[in-house]
């Protein structure tokens, strides 16, 4: 079989080698054909038994001939649709009875030629319509002319074709097993566990085959090309042909040149219809890289996808691979929808009470506020004792608050009559959160929790350092609040790290031992600049680390711990 391109023209030089007679592939020439790249992608040729990409413009169709020189060859054809449902049609013409092998060989004039294949519409043989990979298959061709004609009416789109006389020897696409559908056998909140039966191309007839997974949240694909033309979208600017390739100059207004006045001038009624098909395609936005992904597991045909979301649809899809090719096959795909977070229970929140919350890592917790009378605004303490916590806030099922927050922060949320607030708390990656919360619809009164400044920090001065005492600052409020402080012996080892674990602002001064308790005090300034104070401690031992902690301590009797200061007094004076 020779083949020839969509180019009219080179109908002369398919009818002038008509003497050769290839039943079959002649395999040294097909060698040298598929390392020749430029011949297929420049001009569009299709050679016998290799798969080449193509491209169309919507509305403008592409036609491929080819040649069978003898009766009863084998013939093989299959089109793999990438981007868009695609038409396509296989006709039949015979060959002029005087090209045979007893002719002069004298080439006929081109547009005589050009006549003999299109006077005729020929037998038609195959037609079909849609996004499958649709293959004629005929164990017996008879010769002739072939014409293949594509055409795509919804979008610019790319395809396959693969074509060959020897389909029984090629067998380039890996096989399906007897049953290729591809089973879920385990459905969690975040994963999926798939798995199917292996190709025979890799298990019997030991081809290189890897396994590709592509998961994505609207439809299965049937094809890998398809697949990757989702991933790949990019506006305007997708896989198009390169000039050459059935491409004008006119067709760069499709990329953002404008031609000149004599372009349109020259074209005809049939080329400005399809710079008006071009120009009126619509913009499809880029898939976000999460909502479609591809990943190759090599020959394994068993997978689990994880980080998935919770109560969320997926479509999945197993595609075969020749690595030696690159031409796969798939399977058929299904889908599943992941469990649904389990339901936790929802904590009641009591006016005007401190409830204390307990959040495993990476947890949350979700806290119910039904005021039973009628109320204008809504007071919300958080009080976070270790790391910081998400805290979202709806009203009637309308968010109205989403925030992080870490130490004691206060909200004022508008009420309504008879609303409920939901609240849900989100627990930090590092580990375990504890935190208090309260939530009042009373007006005025004094607050719960302590005011505490920006920077809750405990200062050492270090010039003031003796062998028996250390001497801290920290800032305080224009709330009158009572200070305590405490300190404890530490081993020189106690570094940054056993402080941050044992920061717990939540732990107030009852936690500690009378041993350790230096003082307490009551201290505010109307002026905040002016809103620090400060303490020598005393009675320290020479050349030891202590950790110091300052309480501050609130009307209600709550309190809150700055940040620890770890010192060291001096070992020689």
């Amino acid at each position: 079989m020779t083949w020839m391109c969509g180019c009219y023209g080179l109908v002369l030089l398919v009818l002038g080698v008509m003497g050769q007679k290839l039943p079959t592939r002649d395999e040294g020439l097909f060698q040298m054909q598929i390392r020749d790249k430029a011949l297929f992608h420049d001009s569009s040729v299709l050679p016998d038994g290799a798969e080449i990409s193509g491209y169309l413009f919507r509305d403008t169709p592409k036609r491929y001939y080819f040649v069978v020189e003898e009766d009863n060859t084998p013939l093989l054809v299959t089109l793999t649709p990438c981007d868009a449902p695609l038409e396509w049609r296989l006709t039949l013409q015979e060959l002029p009875e005087d090209r045979s092998g007893e002719g002069s060989g004298e080439p006929e004039p081109l547009e005589q030629q050009k006549q003999q294949v299109t006077a005729n519409e020929g037998t038609e043989l195959f037609t079909y319509k849609g996004n499958d990979v649709e293959s004629f298959i005929s164990t017996s061709s008879p010769s002739g002319l072939y014409q293949l004609e594509i055409i795509s009416t919804e979008k610019d789109s790319n395809f396959k074709i693969y074509s060959t006389t020897t389909p029984e020897s090629d067998q380039p696409y890996p096989e399906l097993p007897y049953d290729p559908r591809v089973d879920v056998t385990a459905l969690g909140r975040t994963t999926v566990t798939l798995a199917w039966k292996p190709t025979p191309t890799g298990s019997i007839m030991g081809q290189p085959i890897q396994y590709c997974v592509v998961i994505n949240k609207e439809h299965n694909f049937k094809s890998l090309c398809a697949a990757e033309a989702k991933m790949s979208l990019d506006d305007a600017f997708m896989i198009a042909p390169k000039p050459g390739r059935d491409f004008s100059p006119f067709d760069f207004v499709h990329f953002g040149f404008v031609p000149s006045e004599n372009d349109f001038k020259d074209r005809s009624l049939t080329t400005n219809r399809a710079l008006s098909n071009k120009m009126s395609r619509t913009y499809i936005p880029k898939p976000k890289v999460a909502d479609i992904q591809k990943i190759c597991i090599g020959n394994k045909n068993i997978f689990t996808v994880t980080d998935l979301k919770p109560d969320t649809q997926y479509y999945f899809d197993v595609f075969a691979v020749n690595t030696g090719t690159n031409m796969s096959t798939a399977y058929v795909g299904t889908f599943a929808r992941t469990k649904e977070e389990a339901k936790q229970k929802t904590v009641e929140l009591k006016d005007g009470k401190v409830t204390d919350v307990f959040i495993k890592r990476k947890g949350s917790k979700f806290l119910r506020f039904a005021p039973v009378s009628s109320h204008q605004r809504v007071t919300l303490f958080i009080h976070t004792c270790l790391d910081e916590v998400q805290v979202q806030v709806r009203r009637d099922g309308k968010l109205v608050l989403s925030q992080n927050v870490e130490g004691v922060r206060q909200f004022q949320l508008r009420g309504k009559p008879k609303a409920k607030y939901l609240i849900r708390l989100r627990g930090s990656r590092k580990g375990a959160s504890t935190l208090k919360v309260l939530a009042s619809t009373r007006a005025g009164g004094k607050q719960p929790f302590p005011a505490l400044p920006e920077d809750t920090r405990i200062k050492a001065f270090d010039k003031l350092r003796t062998c028996s005492s250390v001497t801290v600052a920290w800032l305080g409020t224009q709330e009158r609040n009572k200070y305590c402080v405490y300190r404890r012996e530490v081993s020189e080892s106690y570094g940054e790290e056993h402080r941050r674990r044992e920061q717990n602002q939540c732990a107030g001064p009852e936690s500690r031992r009378k041993s350790e308790k230096v003082l307490c005090k009551y201290f505010h300034s109307a002026n905040l600049q002016k809103a620090v104070t400060t303490e020598t401690i005393m009675g320290l031992e020479a050349g030891k680390s202590y950790l110091l902690d300052v309480y501050v301590v609130g009307h209600s009797g709550h309190s809150v711990k700055y940040q620890s200061k770890l010192v060291k007094t001096r070992k020689y004076c």
